[in-house]
């Protein structure tokens, strides 16, 4: 795994050596980032872009963004086996400090309340069997966490059906192989 575009454009992810995490491969992260530059549904300004990046990993999506020039990513992960290649990653970005890891529970209403911004992109890539995203959706309403033009995006598992809550709408639904992207505006 690599970043693709921007200012570390080439340099190495690296990655878990456990099999309990499973990151974004290049094809789906470079598609989400086609998406987000040429969709007519809807308009992030990657540049001065505050992104969420919930199961945040080895942090490849978060690390693309930073790459990418965004004002400021915060990871939330913590998971022990994955959350020391998560900072290695970043700490081999020896010129970025734009960033924020949160090593809690993406599922606490603490975590939620120790947000301090607001984001134009909040990224979920939770376990493909995880079945309580909705307490997330339900948290970043309560929270107010999303910009009002903001988007969510969800990498999932091609046959997940998931039912999002009221108030969030699905804006564009893509596959690729085994899994899928859902992008959510919030009404």
């Amino acid at each position: 795994m690599r970043i693709i575009s921007g200012l570390f454009k080439g340099k190495k992810i690296l990655e878990p050596r456990d099999n309990k995490t499973r990151p974004l491969k290049d094809l789906t992260k470079e598609s989400i980032f086609n998406i987000i530059k040429h969709s007519n549904k809807f308009e992030i300004d990657l540049i001065n872009a505050y992104i969420l990046d919930l199961f945040s990993g080895v942090g490849s999506f978060g690390l693309e963004c930073l790459s990418r020039g965004v004002k400021k990513v915060v990871f939330i992960e913590n998971y022990d086996e994955v959350l020391s290649v998560l900072k290695k990653n970043l700490s081999n970005l020896k010129s970025t400090q734009n960033y924020e890891i949160f090593t809690s529970n993406v599922y606490s209403e603490v975590t939620f309340n120790n947000l301090k911004d607001k984001f134009d992109v909040i990224f979920l890539d939770p376990p493909y069997k995880d079945k309580k995203i909705n307490t997330l959706f339900e948290n970043i309403k309560n929270y107010k966490i999303l910009n009002k033009d903001g988007i969510i995006i969800i990498h999932r598992h091609k046959k997940e059906k998931d039912i999002f809550p009221t108030g969030f709408s699905v804006v564009e639904e893509k596959i690729y192989g085994i899994s899928k992207i859902i992008i959510l505006s919030l009404n």
